[in-house]
């Protein structure tokens, strides 16, 4: 599992840790009863707190995206099934808040940013229309 954190991002980290997990889970890149990696050692390769992954295996818990087994560890709730469309778009948009935070702190006013969003989305597509 890799996650990728900004401790410079308006999100705190164990949200991130949330947020990145709920979308693994969604896109079915996480699928139902695999494991998480223990607390410490993703603590370690995210070089953060354990209390901080902790807090975030919780949350998911709480959300039921996650079981946790006492002496084998975290798991991915056996009962999850893809995210429903509300909630996929719940993500996205607080993964937009984050952007848009992080644009305002770097003075770059929405418009611009619509037109970076609309440029990148152009420069994905393109290898993808090669292809064809």
């Amino acid at each position: 599992m890799q996650l990728r954190i900004s401790p410079q991002d308006a999100v705190p980290i164990y949200l991130q840790i949330v947020n990145q997990v709920k979308y693994l889970v969604a896109s079915g890149r996480l699928a139902p009863d695999e494991d998480l990696p223990p607390i410490r050692a993703l603590a370690e390769q995210l070089v953060i707190n354990p209390n901080t992954v902790a807090r975030a295996y919780r949350e998911l818990e709480q959300a039921g995206i996650v079981v946790k087994k006492r002496t084998t560890g975290t798991y991915v709730s056996g009962a999850v099934s893809p995210l429903a469309r509300r909630q996929r778009l719940k993500i996205v948009a607080e993964r937009i808040d984050a952007l848009l935070a992080e644009a305002r702190q770097l003075n770059i006013d929405t418009e611009t940013l619509i037109d970076l969003v609309h440029e990148r989305d152009e420069a994905m597509q393109a290898p993808a229309l090669r292809d064809k």
